[in-house]
């Protein structure tokens, strides 16, 4: 239901915006009062006057989370794009562009999904900037932090990490299976993982083992886009985040047989706090949010 609209040609304040755009990227508002020093009741007081100044419902709440509506998904878009763009506006103006080398470490689904949109965010406001990318298993990577060789590390966990880590957003593992090919695993599920450690197989190897289910590693690769192959030509099943699905794939559900999955999560893992890391890190949040609600 709209709510009615108060003022007429009002100008969407930048400040109510920001704060919208931390409650859906935190996922509540607890979370982004954390983030954004606020009271929970100040953040809920900037979405309702937001509200009134869109003229639309932006959220639609329960006593216990939110959905966003069709009004905030379309308002999410555009705050984005402006938000962006006075933080760069104000970096070029200031004189207060990034300069210098960055060493990141990503695991190798982070970089498949993301890295593009996330260069060419962070080049348009950092263009004297340069970065070094090294991609592998989040695990490998956190060590090769603490060595003092990375500066900033993207990973993933199926489990919340009460360490550094920053989350940045979490969404549903699936099981991804070609479109078109017949679902038929007979007694044993052949899983396309990849290499141990991985979180990924090990959340796949705990369902199945919790529903009693046999499985084989018909096919292992280091590679995102190998698993997702072998899923397309109905070879084996592969667990992935929902974001990770592309045409000519779906999610196999327990209509299928197959179990629930957990949620995986998203972090960044800061060796500093300059604001270079802080500038990347912002880029990937964003990237990984316009992606992750189809945007």
């Amino acid at each position: 239901m709209d709510t009615p609209n108060e003022s007429t040609g009002a100008v969407l304040d930048l400040t109510l915006l920001r704060t919208f755009l931390e409650v859906v990227d935190c996922g509540g508002f607890a979370l982004a009062a954390d983030a954004l020093a606020l009271t929970p009741s100040a953040v809920s007081g900037h979405i309702k006057r937001l509200e009134v100044l869109a003229g639309a419902t932006l959220l639609e709440r329960t006593t216990r989370s939110f959905e966003v509506t069709p009004a905030g998904e379309t308002l999410y878009a555009y705050a984005r794009n402006i938000v962006d763009l006075e933080r760069e506006a104000r970096a070029r103006l200031s004189g207060t562009r990034l300069k210098g080398r960055l060493r990141i470490g990503s695991s190798e689904d982070f970089a498949g999904a993301w890295l593009a949109e996330v260069l060419q965010a962070f080049h348009r406001g950092h263009p004297e900037a340069s970065l070094e990318l090294k991609v592998g298993v989040t695990a490998d990577l956190l060590r090769q932090q603490a060595r003092g060789k990375l500066d900033v590390v993207f990973g993933k966990q199926c489990a919340r990490v009460q360490d550094d880590g920053e989350l940045l957003w979490e969404e549903e593992l699936v099981w991804a299976w070609g479109e078109d090919k017949p679902w038929k695993p007979g007694r044993t599920v052949p899983l396309a993982v990849f290499p141990e450690p991985c979180v990924y197989r090990e959340a796949a190897i705990t369902a199945l083992g919790q529903a009693q289910h046999d499985w084989a590693p018909a096919f292992e690769s280091g590679s995102m886009a190998g698993c997702l192959a072998a899923a397309l030509a109905g070879f084996a099943v592969a667990p992935v985040a929902r974001s990770q699905l592309r045409e000519g794939l779906r999610a196999l559900t327990p209509e299928d047989g197959m179990p629930v999955l957990p949620v995986t999560r998203f972090y960044a893992y800061l060796r500093s706090a300059e604001p270079a890391v802080q500038a990347l890190v912002a880029a990937v949040r964003q990237t990984g949010q316009r992606r992750r609600f189809g945007r």
